[in-house]
């Protein structure tokens, strides 16, 4: 798309025409943009195949296996619990400051608390660090945030579909990372067996080779990523930004005619040195928490955060199902086939959506896609006795691994939901101006939700495998999730463009 020119007879309040071509993708800052949705996956990625068994090493559960799941949804929704009392103003924050101040803070924070969760030999400390990493980690946040700067409606799908590329790379180097050099003494003794710093801290080797790939992406980010104000990026409306461009060419005269010097606005991320600010135009600032709660925006934050409810539950679930004992509900697996199996889905998960999602984004539109990726919750839940049930009748066998498959499979699916989520934030937001405070409410509400998914899903699961208690409520609640899942989708139009349209 060519952007058009403007110049002394172009009129001012001239609206450019609909895009009848799709815009072209901004490389130029898209691929930093990707590389900074690692870290919190490679961190997450990487603590996820040993935590069972870390949590067991602290001596907090006195050896009752039945209780790791519940510590273990502690753990991970500490993190939520402090994220969701900082993300909205991080996100606040960055639509006056810019985003990548508050970026370079969020990464800082993933370094010094993934480290420090390899130092950690207590419950309190695991805790401790996972609030610090929470409280400060706003970088999926401002990652969308950016993104949705540096796109419009034609080519923010396509560029969704390369989002989990990232995630797919991240977690499986992670998930590598974590399952393969824990307890390096124990697993490599001819290499660590003599290092008495790795056998007092057996997680240490994977947290610092973890921190050392973040801090590496923290100095790109550092010096390659550029504000929406120096990108320069052709594919942003910046009247639609509320912003008005005038060539530097137009006489003084012509201007003070015109009115633009009758008050002077400062916005730290004014998309280009030669554009000029209509202090008649209201829609060019951020607006207050109050204006930007409209339906469209507590729609979309509904069904955001009753997504995450359920995925951050099964995420949770899954590496707990597989690390229990067969006799208890689980698989009894290892954390190096753990981490493999999660490696493996990430994958799975990336390429599809790399090669599928625009597509079905295009042919089914986003509503579809969303609501057909929160129904596979409901299949995805039921392989989780029927597996259990095929080790317990006959082992670990193919029966076992295709269930496992089919599961991964359908994760594949419920993953999609998350770039159609982000589109229908972009079309829900009130102006331009206000992406990031509109990206932050939704992300507070799922913030919630994913402190209540994992703490809630991790004590069912507990209350499941004591004695006495029935096996299958861990089931029944999940179930309930998914539904909750698909009843808010409902709420959602069947594509973000007739929000956008009605604006």
């Amino acid at each position: 798309m060519i952007a058009q020119q403007n110049d002394e007879e172009t009129p001012l309040l001239q609206r450019p025409e609909q895009p009848t071509a799709k815009t072209p993708l901004p490389w130029d800052q898209l691929w930093i943009l990707l590389l900074l949705e690692m870290p919190e996956f490679l961190s997450s990625g990487t603590l996820a195949p040993f935590i069972p068994q870390l949590i067991r090493d602290t001596g907090v559960t006195h050896g009752d296996e039945s209780q790791v799941g519940h510590y273990a949804g502690i753990l991970q929704s500490s993190y939520y619990a402090a994220h969701t009392l900082t993300i909205f103003y991080w996100c606040q924050l960055s639509d006056h400051i810019g985003r990548k101040p508050v970026i370079l803070t969020a990464l800082s924070a993933i370094v010094i608390s993934t480290f420090s969760f390899g130092l950690s030999k207590t419950f309190f400390a695991l805790v401790f660090s996972r609030v610090v990493s929470g409280a400060f980690d706003a970088s999926d946040s401002m990652v969308k945030s950016m993104l949705m700067d540096i796109t419009d409606a034609t080519n923010m799908p396509k560029a969704c579909s390369y989002v989990p590329i990232p995630w797919t790379i991240a977690s499986a180097i992670g998930s590598l990372i974590g399952g393969s050099f824990s307890r390096p003494a124990d697993r490599f003794p001819h290499i660590f067996g003599r290092s008495e710093l790795l056998k007092t801290y057996p997680y240490l080797l994977p947290c610092s080779i973890s921190a050392l790939l973040i801090s590496t992406i923290w100095l790109v980010a550092y010096i390659r990523l550029k504000e929406v104000s120096d990108a320069e990026n052709p594919s942003l409306d910046h009247t639609k930004c509320g912003y008005k461009s005038v060539s530097t060419n137009t006489p003084l005269w012509e201007l003070i005619k015109r009115g633009f010097f009758g008050q002077s606005y400062s916005n730290p991320r004014q998309p280009s040195s030669n554009v000029i600010v209509d202090p008649g135009e209201v829609k060019s600032k951020p607006l207050p928490l109050r204006a930007l709660l409209t339906s469209k925006v507590l729609s979309v934050t509904a069904s955001y955060a009753t997504t995450g409810l359920f995925d951050m539950g099964f995420n949770l679930i899954l590496p707990v199902f597989y690390a229990t004992p067969i006799e208890l509900g689980g698989l009894s697996l290892d954390p190096p086939r753990i981490g493999a199996l999660l490696a493996a889905s990430g994958i799975i998960q990336g390429i599809f959506q790399l090669l599928f999602y625009a597509r079905l984004n295009d042919c089914f539109g986003t509503r579809a896609v969303h609501i057909t990726g929160v129904s596979s919750g409901i299949p995805i839940v039921i392989l989780f006795p029927v597996a259990n049930a095929l080790a317990h009748a006959y082992g670990i066998g193919m029966a076992v691994w295709l269930c496992v498959v089919v599961q991964i499979m359908l994760r594949t699916v419920l993953n999609m939901c998350f770039p159609c989520i982000s589109l229908f934030v972009r079309a829900a937001a009130p102006n331009r101006a206000s992406i990031g405070a509109t990206n932050g409410v939704a992300q507070v509400a799922v913030a919630v939700a994913r402190i209540v998914g994992p703490a809630s899903a991790a004590s069912v699961f507990s209350y499941s495998l004591q004695e006495g208690h029935n096996a299958w409520s861990i089931y029944y609640f999940m179930t309930a999730l998914a539904f909750l899942a698909v009843g808010t989708a409902l709420l959602l139009p069947r594509d973000p463009s007739v929000w956008e349209n009605s604006q």
